[in-house]
């Protein structure tokens, strides 16, 4: 892999090939020192044009506990808000000799554009693209996944994939990043997937995505998932009202109490919880069922830095040749 664009366009052994990478990374993250010196001399600049507190945090521990050199570039303050064109923001970076470009953008294509033009000759990470992906917030939801799913069937995660998960994706599909990205990584990797959300909430032509659609949670809970992924409420990005209220939205599409009751009724005890954060506690989930033991997210955050680790090691240090490999092998 020259980049990391798209989950669509991750193979089931290069969606592998990460997260057993990230494996690795999460035994490295429990030892007394954090660090790697695989990626020492390189540089990694996170090129953020949306805010974010846990993606450009996850990224900079991640390229740092593998001793590369991270310089954060935030749009706020800088010459984009002076006009600055993303073309010469990039060759900027190139001059300074960035070695990969973490970029957060609000338009859709902008890492693909960044990727595909010939201003910089470095790897390009998507950190989230307007509405379009989020790549590594799927895998890293994947690889807590899998992680869970090797558990209940007391086998290694390591080269296992999710065949025979079910997976429920709740609320603004519409604006939503991640659930595009998780969408095409978790049915590349043998998960069937359902998306719940009002019609208003639901992107134009869904009908022909590899899942099933539903309007009622309710009625996806009782076809006993595996995991349920929360999806934040994206109000920043309405410019219309796409449901009555937020009390509407939260009794009708919000991981509530009652539900959280529900799984145990429905002897789901091993069915998980997942949100991509931040959250709206008391919209899409209440405080009680993300504080619960089914709740993962403060996990999904932990695994978020091996596997932004895994996908700099790969892109910059080429980690599926022999010689690179052994590197990381005897650097633990």
């Amino acid at each position: 892999m020259k980049h990391l664009l798209s989950t669509r366009d991750l193979s089931r052994t290069d969606a592998l090939a990460i997260l057993d990478t990230a494996e690795q990374m999460a035994a490295v993250s429990q030892r007394e020192v954090k660090k790697l010196p695989v990626l020492r001399g390189r540089t990694v600049v996170n090129l953020f044009f949306e805010d974010s507190t846990r993606t450009r945090i996850s990224f900079e521990a991640a390229a740092k506990r593998l001793s590369a050199d991270v310089i954060n570039f935030s749009a706020k303050g800088s010459s984009v808000s002076k006009g600055e064109s993303l073309k010469d923001t990039a060759q900027t970076l190139a001059a300074i000799g960035a070695d990969a470009v973490v970029i957060r953008h609000g338009s859709s294509g902008a890492p693909a554009r960044l990727a595909s033009s010939g201003w910089i000759d470095a790897a390009v990470l998507n950190a989230g693209d307007g509405t379009h992906e989020h790549p590594t917030q799927a895998l890293l939801d994947a690889f807590t996944m899998r992680r869970h799913w090797a558990r209940l069937h007391g086998t290694a995660s390591t080269g296992t994939d999710l065949t025979g998960m079910h997976v429920v994706i709740v609320g603004d599909v519409l604006h939503s990043r991640v659930a595009r990205s998780d969408l095409w990584l978790l049915r590349t990797l043998g998960a069937t997937v359902t998306l719940v959300a009002p019609p208003t909430l639901l992107p134009f032509g869904v009908e022909s995505w590899p899942c099933e659609v539903s309007y009622d949670l309710d009625a996806a809970l009782e076809t006993r998932p595996d995991a349920v992924m929360m999806l934040r409420v994206q109000g920043e990005r309405m410019h219309s009202a796409f449901f009555p209220s937020v009390r509407e939205y939260s009794r009708r599409w919000g991981f509530d109490d009652v539900r959280l009751r529900r799984l145990d009724t429905l002897g789901l005890e091993d069915t998980i919880l997942l949100h991509p954060g931040p959250m709206n506690r008391g919209l899409e989930i209440s405080s009680r069922a993300a504080d619960s033991p089914r709740a993962t997210i403060l996990e999904q955050v932990s695994n978020g830095v091996s596997v932004r680790m895994a996908s700099l090691y790969l892109l910059l240090a080429g980690g599926n040749t022999p010689a690179a490999t052994a590197t990381l092998e005897n650097a633990q």
